[in-house]
């Protein structure tokens, strides 16, 4: 049948052609048959045009669309066939639901505009009228319907323009109203045919206008709107492209009259109404008509027009339509020249500018859109009325609220881009208006809209003018607001917020802009940019200034400038001493201020002239370094001292060139430098390099009264409480005492004595006034100054003076006395800087009096040194708050180079108090205390860090003044407690502190006499523990201290300096290894430790080093244990011959011990005695530990283990428990209860015990060599273990076979599966345990639904990689397949099959006996034997080809009768029946096969539609092996069950299963050749590869036109066949069938076509178009868009 029964949401009818209204239609006229008969007698192409217009209204929405596909392509070869069927499928059935009818509108429409060329007049005709008929059957409005017959006639009116108007203008009569889609046609008409619907337009404008006046409801009049509006915009058109129009003489007079007679009633009567869709449309169509409107009239209506659209604002919330039509009607007054537009120019102004200050939605596109068409009306004003716009404009901009002022700013940016040439006079005016705005206090955002402005002005040549300095100006401001990295502002939810961030981030973009890209900015921004580098205030915009700058001073040097001197006359230029001193300020820090360090020192490059004339070529010598070095260099990585002083160094070098022919220039530089320093109060790390600039030019100047008043100067302008100011200073006094000494040191003494350091006298006093705060702080100014004095000061000058002009002044300044009485500061500060003083002072004497060679002795060395200690003491214990505890100990080292040497007594007091205070420390993260500047984790590491480091160089001063055992051994002593500690942070700093010492005094050791190492021992002891410490560091730095002490040992037994033993350097390389994860890696270092020292301890320290060692057995650490314990067996080994036969008390003491070791090494010097018991008594040791309890523990594992140590003693016990275990009953069979018959498995316990110490046995690695020799016994014995394990439990009472007590944990299979597998592990078949580990073999040998699955991957592992003893395995185990154990059978079974797919059974002659073995399986109880027998003997094709002829009838009889099993629920045994039957095939010889091929093929077929994948699958792939023998005598025969099983072939083809698929593919590669088709095979091996993806359809449709040209008998019988599958219950197939079938059917020729029954084929596609799954309808549809042709 070829229609459907019922339309959805809707009653279908029948074929009356009875008109609407004339009589009512019966419900389904005639029955469905008679309908499908009717369309069946004419072509088949309406035929299916009804079909697919039956079923369009589909309730899929796939469905439909393929649907309405399928029609456009039938309509796109057929349209009068398929339109005709359209129209006389809606003629028909007038009845139709809405909705169809509106699809199959929609489809004519489609086709329509894809064939208009190609159709006829007569049926353009009857479309035009049913559309005309189908838009006003109904006098109400239904949108849907009507529109779609209105666009089916505006398609056809594209071509058919006459037709269309004549019978849309009958219903379009003067005096009556029409249809409202009568009118809607017409307007849509009018802009789809211009050319051919403008000469209509006269008529129809003036049948039109009366009926305006008809129009009472709403949408009526609306509809009208529409259209006129069209009319104008066709209209428009028409006059714009005359030259392409059929006649030019139309001119916009003949419309004249009509549009505006049509205006005033819309204007003037609906443009009032209430409904705000008819207003809209109204005021739209308005706009379009102003262009067309007579002028004197257009003139005449401005008045009223322009404040009626305007007035719509208040009253619409959408404004686009209002904005559009109001600028139709601005840009059509303002072409005819109207006078009247200037009085509504104030309204305009007024009305749109609020607009244009609205926040503006940037996602809503009409509003935007709207935005723009604002803007476009002002520009449009502003061509006639610039000068009212621009005044208008800076009135706005005095307005004080943000919103008016961005406004207005955007408005403004807009003009001066649109209007330039408006504009050009009212530049300065405009400019006058911006710079008023500028000076406001503005937002953000304003702030951000006025740098947009200006940089437009720029671009427009604005800032040439008087005031563009002050737009440069604002933007410079803007590139200085503050930076806040650390601290930023939270954000808002505005989504227009500007931060401070961006905004200078885009003025920062726009001053670089103007500087490289307009070229007439450049006179504009030199020199003027220079004003801006001295103000603070600009701090922040310096990074793009001086990049601007640089820029512009090279374009000037490139120009060849020759100017040498600024122009200052008007300006505030910095003069040449203040730019040097501000930038070189800058660079100090040039990371900061966004990085401003490198575009400074480009600045100085630039104008180098302009500084000093002398200065450019050092300067090119000196700048481009030092910008190479910060570019290749982060604020993190570079050295920020030696970066000072690579600046210091270029300012020296610059002076030196300037004075050796300006003597005056460094004064004034000098002055200058002065003068600056109170601009950088608020930047203390600046200010402070600028005092030592100062002290660089003070050095160059020869005038010592300049120095004098000029350093005097600088120590006066010093805020004393600021550090960086006081080391500033400092440094700039040293330098200036370089060249200026005595001056400096009598500047200090009077700056000394000045009022700024003198205090109270009252005791009481000084305890209050916070002004004293102040004098300490000053006071450790003036104590620095003189530390930096000594150290610059000329050393033949200094030495002699150093106590009594220096250290003198700085004591008296450090201790106060008030009344007589010496207080002591508690003032950080002055702490700090007297212990740098000292360091300074001490480092200048000893570098001094050890380059000249001239002792000096400090007498107040001892003092210091016992003040030092005090003020460590002072120091809390338990916590690192300042670094005066750093300080202090970096001042003793010093102090401890100058003579006289200290005493042993002092000594070891200072290393007391020195190593108590830093090693007692809490670790920096436990430390939480903070100082009043709050120090950080960070912080407060680096400070640790540096006092630690601090306390090691004291430690090698002491060392190094007495370099010998007895110095070595005291200063360790203080270290050794520490070593122990439980604290890691304590331990960490006492090793590494040791490790830095013994490498130090290697470093320095120089050995005249051979001494002995006395202490060699006791520090290996301690030592080599911690070499497995938890602690990294402590572990690399204890190796490191190992590798001095042996190297110490070599100096002192006399080898000379350059001796490297090899055993020493290997420890060397063990670093790495110790911080592996892996513990046997670090225990195989610790041994390798352990021999290194067996061969360089001498004889005497062995003693001392073996006790220290039994000590470190109990370290809390069990690393550190296991360490001690490795060292302890390798020196047994090696050295312990002298030690005694201790083995049996090792035993004893060690064997009690066992359970509470934790440390792995330790336990294994334990088990080693183990060992050497079960050597002498086998028997005995194992009856024993076979009475302990299962599982066994871990010390009793342990034990057994042991036990593999040694070889033979691991051979002995195997082979005694694999005997005893093939002997015994694996299990018993019991009655689960009284009250049930089933019977359950129960272990028996002997074989359970053995079977757990086997595997214990073969747990220890040592076993592997045992297993090597033993490998077939133990592998059979254990996988018949593992075999007749499954599926049995623990005994119920285990007690009452024996002592031995199980617990409910133990899993019987589980052991016998872990045996195996370590004797598996211990056999070292790598490639076996892998393809286990991967397939999860082991577990699923566990379990009993896939244990076979586990023994069938073993067993291919073992044919793969382990044949070696196969044959014997195989004789062990093939009597078990008569075993009375179920489990053992299927075992043997899995086993046997997989090994016959192997080509290994072959070369060992296994092949007979096991397909023997299996054959006889075939008839066992067990289902799953008898498939695994199947399988075996399929894989004999696989793993003994040359044996499948032998027994080929045995063979293929086995794989028949296997697919006849009927107790085959799952389909396992069918499955590897047909599996083993395509192995076979692909094997056996023609004479074996071809008698029975065509039973086979009959055989196999129903399986190709089974539910099941795997067996389709399977199927499939024997069918193609079948082809090997169908080239013989059956041929023929073969041939027709090929052509039989060819349509489920292709159609599975594109089966839902990919497995089903790739079969076949694979039978029709191998079918093709037989066919006699060359094309169809070549198709078949091109395009059927195995995993390439197949485009099935154009397959199908290639594949379809080789089948009808090289079998055209078999054509009929393909598409009966396809047929047959649109009932198949699968749906993906029906789908296939359909497309097959349209494929065939649409490629046949009409000769052809005589062949087929069409019309039960045709009727069956169409039947499949109610099918119940969606995919299915859509292949009918679409195999119904191939029968084009029939």
């Amino acid at each position: 049948m070829l229609a459907r029964g019922s339309i959805k949401g809707g009653s279908a009818e029948g074929s009356s052609t009875k008109r609407p209204g004339k009589a009512s239609d019966q419900h389904q006229e005639g029955s469905r048959e008679q309908r499908c008969g009717d369309r069946m007698s004419g072509s088949h192409t309406q035929a299916f045009s009804l079909a697919l217009i039956d079923a369009a209204f589909d309730k899929d929405e796939g469905v439909r669309q393929e649907i309405a596909q399928a029609l456009r392509v039938l309509g796109a070869r057929h349209p009068q066939l398929v339109l005709t069927a359209c129209h006389d499928y809606l003629s028909k059935h007038s009845k139709l639901v809405q909705v169809h009818r509106v699809i199959v509108l929609h489809s004519m429409e489609a086709i329509a505009k894809d064939s208009l060329d190609r159709l006829e007049q007569p049926l353009a005709r009857k479309l035009i009228s049913l559309a005309s008929d189908e838009m006003t059957r109904s006098k109400d409005v239904q949108a849907e319907w009507q529109a779609a017959a209105s666009q089916l006639l505006v398609a056809l009116g594209c071509r058919f323009i006459n037709e269309v108007m004549e019978d849309v203008l009958q219903k379009f009569q003067p005096g009556v109203l029409p249809h409202l889609y009568i009118v809607h046609t017409l307007g849509n008409l009018s802009t789809a045919n211009v050319y051919g619907m403008v000469p209509f337009l006269t008529a129809i404008l003036g049948t039109m206008l009366p009926m305006l006046a008809m129009a009472k409801q709403d949408s009526m009049k609306s509809v009208f709107t529409i259209a006129l509006a069209h009319f104008s915009e066709s209209i428009l058109e028409y006059l714009a492209n005359l030259d392409k129009a059929p006649d030019p003489t139309v001119r916009k007079d003949a419309f004249s009259a009509e549009i505006f007679s049509s205006y005033d009633i819309l204007f003037n009567g609906w443009l009032q109404h209430k409904d705000p869709k008819l207003r809209s449309s109204v005021v739209e169509a308005v706009g379009q008509m102003s262009h067309l409107m007579p002028h004197d009239k257009l003139e005449e209506q401005l008045p009223r027009l322009i404040p009626g659209i305007l007035n719509l604002y208040r009253k619409h919330s959408d404004h686009l339509h209002i904005t559009q039509s109001l600028c139709h009607v601005l840009d059509a007054a303002v072409e005819m020249g109207s006078r009247v537009l200037e009085t509504q120019i104030d309204n305009l102004l007024n009305t749109l500018h609020p607009q244009i200050c609205a926040t503006l939605d940037y996602n809503n596109h009409t509003a935007v859109k709207n935005h723009n068409e604002v803007l476009r009306c002002f520009t449009v004003l502003a061509c006639a009325y610039t000068d009212r716009l621009v005044a208008f404009l800076l009135q706005k901009l005095e307005v004080h609220n943000e919103k008016v002022r961005i406004g207005t700013l955007t408005l403004l940016k807009h003009l001066v881009n649109s209007t330039a040439t408006q504009l050009d006079s009212k530049r300065l005016l405009l400019l006058t208006g911006m710079k008023l705005t500028i000076q406001d206090n503005n937002n953000y955002k304003v702030r951000r809209m006025l740098a947009q402005v200006i940089s437009t002005m720029a671009h427009h040549d604005y800032l040439e003018l008087e005031g563009g300095e002050a737009m440069v100006e604002f933007i410079i401001k803007q590139c200085a607001l503050p930076c806040h990295p650390e601290n930023p502002k939270p954000r808002t939810y505005d989504p227009e917020e500007v931060t401070e961030e961006g905004l200078r981030d885009m003025c920062d973009n726009i001053l670089n802009l103007l500087t490289t890209t307009v070229k007439r900015m450049q006179e504009v921004l030199w020199p003027f940019l220079l004003e801006f580098v001295m103000p603070v205030q600009y701090l922040n915009a310096l990074a793009p200034v001086c990049r601007s700058l640089a820029y512009l001073g090279t374009k000037r040097q490139q120009a060849g400038s020759t100017e040498a001197l600024l122009d200052y006359a008007g300006r505030d230029l910095p003069t040449p001493h203040a730019l040097l001193t501000r930038l070189l300020v800058l660079s100090s820090f040039p990371y900061r201020g966004r990085g401003r360090g490198v575009p400074a020192l480009r600045l100085l490059q630039a104008v180098s002239a302009l500084i000093h004339p002398q200065l450019g070529r050092v300067w090119d010598d000196e700048l481009p370094p030092l910008i190479q070095h910060l570019e290749e260099h982060s604020e993190e990585t570079l050295a920020q001292r030696q970066w000072e002083d690579k600046l210091l160094l270029l300012l020296s070098r610059s002076l030196e060139t300037v004075t050796a022919c300006d003597e005056g220039w460094s004064c004034q530089l000098s002055e200058e430098m002065s003068r600056h320093l109170h601009h950088y109060n608020s930047f203390p790390q600046e200010k402070g390099f600028l005092y030592k600039c100062a002290g660089v030019a003070l050095r160059q100047i020869p005038n010592s009264d300049v120095v004098r008043r000029q350093l005097m100067e600088l120590l006066q302008s010093v805020r004393h409480s600021e550090i960086l100011e006081r080391e500033g200073v400092a440094v700039c006094v040293g330098f200036c005492a370089t060249t200026h000494l005595d001056d400096t040191l009598s500047k200090l003494q009077d700056f000394g004595k000045s009022d700024i350091l003198k205090k109270s006298p009252s005791l009481f006093h000084i305890l209050k006034d916070k002004s004293d705060v102040e004098l300490e702080k000053a006071k450790s100014t003036v104590i620095l100054c003189y530390g930096y004095l000594t150290l610059h000061a000329p050393e033949d000058q200094i030495l002699a003076r150093v106590e009594k002009d220096v250290v003198k002044h700085v004591l008296a300044h450090f201790n106060t006395k008030v009344l007589g009485i010496k207080v002591e500061t508690k003032d950080m500060t002055i702490k700090l800087s007297l212990m740098k003083t000292l360091t300074l002072i001490a480092r200048a004497i000893h570098a001094s009096s050890s380059r000249r060679n001239i002792p000096y002795t400090f007498s107040q060395k001892g003092e210091l040194l016992h003040y030092m200690q005090d003020v460590i003491r002072a120091e809390p214990a338990d916590a690192l708050r300042t670094p005066i505890r750093q300080h202090a100990i970096t001042t003793c080292t010093h102090l401890l180079k100058l003579a006289p040497p200290l005493g042993e007594v002092d000594t070891f007091e200072l290393i007391k108090t020195c190593m108590n205070s830093v090693f007692g420390l809490p670790a920096p993260a436990v430390d939480r205390s903070k100082d009043e500047n709050g120090i950080n984790l960070r912080e407060r590491e680096v400070l640790y860090e540096d006092t630690l480091a601090a306390l090691q160089e004291l430690l090698k001063q002491i060392l190094y003044q007495d370099l010998s055992p007895d110095q070595l051994d005291n200063v360790y002593k203080h270290v050794e407690g520490w070593i122990m500690s439980p604290r890691e942070c304590e331990r960490e700093r006492a090793v590494l502190t040791t490790s830095s010492l013994l490498a130090f005094y290697l470093d320095k050791l120089q050995v005249r006499t051979v001494v002995s190492f006395h202490s060699l021992g006791s520090l290996l002891g301690r030592l080599v523990p911690r070499c497995m410490d938890p602690a990294g560091t402590v572990r690399r730095s204890a190796l490191h201290g190992l590798h001095s002490l042996l190297s110490i040992q070599q100096r002192h037994a006399g080898f000379a300096l350059d001796h490297r033993d090899e055993a020493v350097e290997r420890l060397r390389t063990l670093p790495d290894t110790l911080d592996q994860p892996d513990s046997k890696q670090q225990f195989h270092s610790c041994s390798q430790i352990g021999q290194v020292i067996a061969q360089c301890i001498p004889q005497t320290q062995l003693q001392p080093l073996l006790l220290l060692l039994f000590e470190g057995l109990a370290d809390p650490h069990p690393s550190c244990s296991s360490a001690a314990s490795v060292v302890i067996n390798t020196l047994v080994r090696i050295r312990g011959s002298s030690l005694g036969d201790q083995v049996p008390v090792l035993l004893s003491v060690l064997h009690l011990r066992l359970e509470s070791i934790v440390a792995e090494p330790v336990k294994s010097s334990v088990l080693q005695t183990v060992s050497l018991l079960a050597a002498q008594n086998l028997p005995a040791v194992i009856s024993c530990l076979l009475l302990h309890p299962l599982p066994y523990d871990r010390a009793v594992g342990e034990m057994w283990g042991s036990l593999a140590m040694e070889g033979t003693v691991c051979r002995q016990a195997l082979e005694v428990l694999t005997e005893r275990l093939d002997r015994q009953q694996p299990y018993e069979e019991r009655r689960e209860s009284l009250l049930r018959s089933a019977t359950v498995q129960l272990a028996t316990v002997q074989p359970l015990a053995m079977t757990c110490a086997v595997g214990a046995l073969l747990s220890r690695p040592e076993s592997g060599e045992a297993v090597s020799l033993l490998q077939p016994l133990l592998f059979s014995s254990l996988l018949l273990r593992v075999g007749s394990s499954i599926g049995v439990r623990l005994p119920k009472d285990p007690t009452g076979q024996g002592p031995v007590r199980i617990t409910t944990t133990l899993d019987v299979c589980s052991c016998s599966v872990e045996a195996l597998r370590g004797m598996v592990v211990r056999s070292g078949n790598e490639d076996i345990l892998r393809i286990m580990a991967d397939e999860d073999g082991w577990g699923l040998m566990k379990k009993q639904d896939t244990h076979h699955q586990g023994v069938t991957l073993l067993a291919r592992a073992t044919a793969q990689h382990g044949a070696t003893h196969l044959h014997s395995v195989v004789e062990r185990l093939e009597p078990a397949l008569t075993a009375p154990y179920p489990g053992q059978r299927v075992t043997v079974a899995a086993f046997f099959a997989e090994l016959l797919n192997h080509r290994v059974t072959c070369d060992l002659l296994l092949t007979d006996g096991l397909v023997s073995a299996l054959l006889r399986c075939l008839v066992d109880t067990s289902r799953l034997v008898r498939m695994l027998s199947i399988r075996g003997l399929g894989n004999v094709a696989t793993g003994a080809a040359g044996k499948v002829h032998k027994y080929s009838t045995r063979l293929l009889s086995a794989m028949m009768a296997g697919m006849d099993e009927k107790d085959d629920v799952d389909d396992s045994v069918t499955l590897e029946s047909m599996s083993g039957l395509s192995k076979l095939l692909a094997q056996l010889r023609g004479n074996n096969v071809e008698p029975i091929l065509i039973n086979i093929a009959l055989r196999i077929r129903p399986f190709f539609e089974k539910d099941e994948d795997r067996v389709r699958s399977a199927a499939f792939t024997v069918f193609g092996n079948l082809s090997r023998f169908g080239d013989g005598e059956s041929k023929a025969d073969f041939l027709e069950q090929v052509h039989s099983s060819m349509v489920s072939l292709l159609l599975h083809l594109n089966d839902t299963s990919h497995q089903v698929v790739k079969s076949c593919k694979f039978a029709l590669r191998l079918i093709g050749p037989l066919m006699g088709s060359a094309n169809v095979s070549a198709m078949f091996q091109k395009h059927l590869l195995e995993e390439a993806h197949l485009h099935y359809g154009e397959f199908i449709n290639d594949l379809a036109k080789h089948i009808i040209n090289d079998f055209p008998e078999k054509i009929n019988f393909y598409i009966m066949g396809n047929v047959s599958f649109f009932k198949s219950t699968r749906a993906e197939i029906r789908g296939n069938a359909a497309m097959f079938t349209g494929f065939l059917l649409g490629n046949l020729s009409q000769a052809e076509l005589q062949s087929v029954s069409l019309e039960h084929v045709c009727g069956a596609i169409i039947m499949l178009l109610r099918d119940a799954v969606p995919a299915v309808r859509i292949k009918a549809a679409e195999a119904l868009s191939l029968l084009h042709e029939l």
